[in-house]
């Protein structure tokens, strides 16, 4: 079975939605993540979290608003997005996509 370490550590980018079962924006996300992977095909993977099911993964990655999105490349953090509410090409194919790294915070209200 795949850890969560595996997984991020592969050779595809991979998308992690962290969010929550009561959370509104969260349960949102699920047809825009949906669309991203129909455009995005086997070129990187979308993984959810749920962060009351795995705390210690949240507070690894200073989780502290959901729904959060951070794209993995070969481990490290390359992208940072919270509180998303954007359109699946400016949310999450540009940056799962680009070739270089890019690390940046955008919070939305």
């Amino acid at each position: 079975m795949e850890t969560f370490n595996d997984i991020i550590k592969g050779t595809k980018p991979v998308l992690v939605d962290f969010s929550a079962e009561w959370c509104g924006p969260c349960k949102m996300m699920a047809p825009i993540l949906k669309e991203v992977s129909q455009k995005i095909g086997n070129r990187a993977r979308i993984i959810k979290i749920d962060v009351d099911r795995n705390p210690t993964v949240a507070r690894k990655y200073q989780i502290v608003s959901v729904p959060t999105l951070i794209v993995f490349r070969n481990g490290p953090v390359s992208y940072t997005h919270l509180r998303a509410h954007e359109t699946p090409e400016h949310l999450v194919c540009r940056p799962l996509l680009e070739k270089k790294k890019k690390t940046s915070l955008t919070i939305l209200i």
